[in-house]
This record gives C-alpha cells, sequence and structure tokens, in this order.
C-alpha cells in the first residue's frame, strides 16, 4: 500500500469516526432529552396527583359537613323534636314516657352515628367497601331513597390515596343521585377478581342527556373522568331520559 493509499484510509477512517463519534453524541443527546422529558412528566403527574389528593379530602370534608347539616335537621333535630311533643303530652303515662325514651335512646344512637361521620380519620380507618357501605346506609336512615349493596371477592387493598379518589368518584355520583335525578333506589355492586375491581352504581332517576348536560354537570362528569385518569381507572358514565343513570367503574390493582 503507497503513501496515498495510506492517507486515503486514514481520511476515510477519520471521517467514518468522526460521523460514528457525532451519531453517538446525538443519540446520547437525544437519550437525555427524552429522559428530561420523562422525569419531567413524571414529576407533573405527581405534582397533579397529590394536588387532587389534596382537593379530593377537601371535597370530603365539605360533603361530611353538608350531611352533618342534613342529619342535625332531618334526622336527629326531628327526633328530638318528637321526644319533646311525647313528653308533654304525656301526662303522668308510663307508656308515653317509654316511648319518649325510647326516641330519645335513637336520637343518641345517630349521634353515635353522626360522631363517626365527623371523625377527620374514619375514612382512613375504613375500608372502601366499609366507606360505601356507611353511605348506603345513611341515605336509608335519612329516607333520602332505599339503597342497596352487594360485593363478592371485596378482599382487596388498594394505596390510600388511591382509594380515597375512587371513594370521591363514587361519592359524586351518589350526591348527583340525591340532588338531581328525582330516584327512589340506588344500587351498587363491588366486584374484585383476577386483580380487578369493579364498582357498578346505578339509580332509577329520571336520567339525563349526556351530550346535552349542564355546565354544573358536565364539571363534576369531567372531575369523575379526569380523576379516573388520573390513577389508571376506566369510568364509564351512561343515562338516558327516564332510564336512570349508571356508573362503572374498572381499576386493575397491581
Amino acid at each position: 500500500m503507497d503513501e496515498k493509499e495510506v492517507q486515503s484510509f486514514l481520511i476515510i477512517f477519520s471521517v467514518i469516526a468522526l460521523f460514528l463519534a457525532l451519531t453517538v453524541i446525538l443519540l446520547f443527546a437525544l437519550f437525555q432529552k427524552r429522559k428530561n422529558k420523562l422525569v419531567k412528566e413524571q414529576q407533573e403527574a405527581e405534582s397533579r396527583f397529590k394536588e387532587e389528593i389534596i382537593e379530593t379530602q377537601i371535597e370530603i370534608k365539605e360533603d361530611t359537613l353538608r350531611n352533618v347539616s342534613w342529619e342535625l335537621h332531618d334526622n336527629i333535630g326531628q327526633l328530638l323534636t318528637l321526644a319533646k311533643i311525647q313528653l308533654q303530652n304525656a301526662k303522668g303515662s308510663p307508656e308515653a314516657i317509654e316511648e319518649a325514651i325510647s326516641t330519645i335512646g335513637t336520637s343518641l344512637n345517630e349521634l353515635r352515628s353522626l360522631s363517626k361521620l365527623i371523625n377527620p380519620s374514619s375514612l382512613n380507618n375504613l375500608s372502601l367497601v366499609e366507606a360505601l357501605q356507611q353511605e348506603v346506609e345513611r341515605f336509608n336512615r335519612l329516607k333520602y331513597l332505599e339503597a342497596s349493596m352487594q360485593y363478592t371477592k371485596a378482599s382487596f387493598s388498594i394505596d390510600n390515596k388511591k382509594e380515597i379518589i375512587i371513594f370521591r368518584m363514587l361519592q359524586e355520583f351518589f350526591t348527583n343521585t340525591v340532588k338531581h335525578s328525582k330516584a327512589s333506589k340506588l344500587f351498587v355492586n363491588v366486584d374484585f377478581s383476577d386483580n380487578v375491581l369493579k364498582i357498578n352504581a346505578e339509580d332509577n332517576g329520571v336520567g339525563f342527556d349526556t351530550s346535552k348536560v349542564n355546565t354544573k354537570k358536565g364539571i363534576g362528569l369531567s372531575n369523575i373522568k379526569n380523576r379516573a385518569k388520573l390513577i389508571g381507572a376506566k369510568v364509564q358514565i351512561t343515562s338516558e331520559k327516564n332510564k336512570g343513570t349508571q356508573f362503572s367503574l374498572t381499576y386493575k390493582i397491581d
């Protein structure tokens, strides 16, 4: 190999080496950019999740205070008023006094139930199924509507923060049912199998056209779907006029 061939070979080798070096640098730069983007997205997702948890906890507290107000006025207040009337009309009758004592006892039991609702750590101490059962029992106790619940294979464990978000989504559906649906019945079903949690809730209310929801209700539906997306759950809300509304949630537990 003469000197010219050696020089040509060195030039070609240098060009190839430079090209490979630039390619490696470019790929590394792209990798770092992609990595930084993923880290930023992850940090933003964690930040959104923390903000959502705070907002959800605030909303649950607001609903709790609203429920306390309803129970004090519509339930305990009426029971105590009845007990007062019974005592006023007793006129020494042992039977009437016993009825008043029984009414006061019922009031005390209701106050105990209410104290659990007020307790800020009550939800943290309850499983998702227990919290939903508590909601169903409250609806029946206050005679808002006839509520029932069934669950199968309900032995599952979810991260507490995600559990709070799931509970809040259902609570928002329940609130809409009580306030807007004019329903007389509410049914909730919780099923867990193959690491998949499925929760279905439906009422027999007036329903609505999902394509023509008003702004207020639209925000509620949007909040539910955004929260489902945040925890990786799938939620579907279907409704037809005079055919009630159905809520369906599917969540795979890792």
